[in-house]
């Protein structure tokens, strides 16, 4: 069962559009749903605890913006131990193991922090883009992940199997599980990476603060774009 899951070679190659043809469709639900969850949320809350809605909804934005920052930051940290060009590449790239950092205590960091994005973008759409877009994220970096391991696997045998065997897959263990590999982290390159996941933890905080969608939409609009060219200029280079 877990073969027949694995990402096909276009998926992985365009991992990035799928990611965002998933934030895209969930967004597109308030067409069913026009009230956000967390308007719905903040009503709730009001009724319930007797606080002012705005001041709710305002909380829960930053509560997103929270856990996208969270998400950011540990795409940077697992970054700075690998090159961009691994990060962004069309193909498994299984040269070598990384045994460093959030590596040593979770087997795949970048995409818990893609699933973890999806938990604080969700907090935009309404109740059932929410879902949707944690349902289908975690389904679509499990495929990923499937598709990585068995590659992994297949060119590293027994060492890869005693990392996994060691290391969770998405979990992240308390206390790293291996010694370290000695590699050296290069958080420069890893922010350079991943500079456009802190610009939606930002767009995100700037609509908590000013609950303004004119500066979300700019904001988030530059970190995609950012995106883009990176992966871009990474795939020509």
């Amino acid at each position: 069962m877990g073969i027949s899951m694995k990402a096909t070679n276009w998926e992985f190659a365009n991992r990035a559009l799928v990611f965002g043809v998933i934030f895209g469709c969930s967004f597109a639900l308030y067409a069913l749903d026009r009230q956000s969850g967390a308007a719905v949320l903040a009503n709730w809350l009001e009724s319930i605890l007797h606080v002012d809605a705005g001041l709710a909804v305002r909380a829960l934005f930053g509560l997103a913006a929270f856990v996208l920052a969270l998400a950011a930051l540990l795409r940077t940290w697992a970054s700075s131990y690998l090159q961009a060009g691994v990060v962004y590449a069309t193909e498994v790239k299984t040269e070598s193991l990384v045994a460093g950092g959030p590596y040593r205590r979770v087997r795949n960091p970048l995409y818990l922090a893609t699933i973890l994005m999806a938990f604080g973008m969700g907090a935009l759409m309404n109740r059932a883009g929410f879902v949707f877009a944690v349902v289908a994220m975690t389904l679509f970096c499990y495929r990923l992940i499937l598709r990585e391991e068995s590659d992994l696997a297949a060119s590293h045998g027994p060492a890869y199997e005693q990392y996994r065997r060691a290391v969770p897959r998405l979990w992240p263990a308390l206390r790293p599980r291996i010694a370290s590999s000695g590699r050296p982290a290069h958080w420069s390159a890893g922010f350079k990476a991943e500079f456009w996941c802190w610009g939606c933890a930002a767009a995100v905080a700037a609509l908590a603060v000013t609950l303004s969608v004119n500066w979300f939409y700019l904001i988030l609009a530059a970190s995609i774009a950012l995106l883009w060219l990176t992966s871009l200029m990474l795939r020509r280079g």
